[in-house]
């Protein structure tokens, strides 16, 4: 099965509500497809609640968060959010979820870093409760993490079963539960240091996506073809001097710059060449789902109007 090509504005750090709003008219009037925001600590709008904000003010932008870190938020609770605002936006959320993984976050809250495998084991089973969550019916389950017993959550989605799940992660264990139990695999980085660094480069490059994509499909057997794969663009810009832009970006991952040119993590180049590129990530990795941030979409426009819904 080949997905169409889609596009999202990731809005990363907003802090000024009129800004947000704004540009999520503005994404829905360019052609994006959705509109994402992260869920981090810091200088940044809540995701559930900002999202809740831009279902007002757009109709036909999907809303998806990108990607909830899964220890911050008790899975039964969220399934109540989440369903909230599934129905107040007329079924357009994508539920983005993950193990966590910034560092500050956790010591900021004071909460317990655990190590990656028991992040990632919570996560799971987080995915088991709210995916039972979404029928409506009662809920029972008892986990190494959680324990629910008879919960019910209603209203229903929109869709049933849920909205669509899109899980995220850069290492074989969570990259294997999403291709197991999400409709959208996010294929990104390891940040498992639990900051960007030039650490997270040499997981970015085409051969270490080579490897997740191998990942994936051997976890997912048959459902393979059914998965959508995404990808968080870190840096997109329109130039004409594309070698001169990996020389620099190069370094600041930590890989050489054909690399970083290559990756499909950043996306640089004159229009036709960004769209060249994308084209190629499907080609090579099945990849049509591209997240963007905020401050490069209007320069990214023209390749969002070529390409989306081919």
């Amino acid at each position: 099965m080949t997905h169409p090509i889609r596009f999202c504005v990731a809005a990363g750090l907003v802090n000024d509500a009129a800004d947000f709003l704004d540009n999520a008219r503005r994404a829905e009037d360019l052609g994006y497809d959705a509109l994402a925001i992260a869920d981090h600590l810091g200088d940044q709008l809540a995701p559930l609640l900002a999202l809740t904000a831009a279902a007002g003010v757009t109709s036909t932008l999907k809303l998806q968060t990108l990607v909830l870190a899964n220890d911050y938020r008790h899975p039964g609770i969220l399934a109540k959010e989440v369903t909230t605002l599934d129905q107040l936006s007329g079924g357009r959320l994508e539920l983005g979820i993950g193990a966590g993984w910034m560092l500050t976050d956790y010591e900021q809250m004071g909460m317990s870093y655990d190590r990656p495998g028991t992040r990632i084991t919570r996560l799971a089973e987080s995915v088991a409760i709210l995916k039972a969550a979404f029928t409506g019916e009662a809920v029972d389950f008892h986990g190494d993490h959680y324990s629910i017993t008879g919960l019910v959550n209603g209203p229903a989605p929109v869709r049933p079963g849920g909205p669509p799940l899109l899980v995220a992660g850069g290492g074989r264990k969570v990259l294997s539960l999403a291709a197991r139990e999400a409709d959208i695999v996010g294929v990104n980085p390891s940040l498992a240091a639990g900051v960007i660094d030039e650490r997270a480069g040499p997981s970015a490059t085409p051969d270490a996506t080579d490897e997740k994509i191998e990942w994936i499909r051997e976890a997912a057997g048959d459902r393979f073809g059914e998965l959508e794969l995404q990808t968080r663009v870190h840096l997109a810009t329109i130039s004409d001097d594309r070698q001169g832009m990996a020389e620099l970006l190069g370094p600041a991952l930590g890989v050489a710059a054909d690399e970083a040119l290559e990756s499909p993590h950043a996306l640089v180049g004159s229009v036709e060449q960004c769209i060249e590129t994308v084209l190629g990530w499907r080609e090579r990795w099945g990849i049509t789902y591209v997240s963007i941030g905020s401050e490069a979409m209007d320069e990214m426009a023209p390749v969002v109007a070529e390409l989306a819904g081919r």
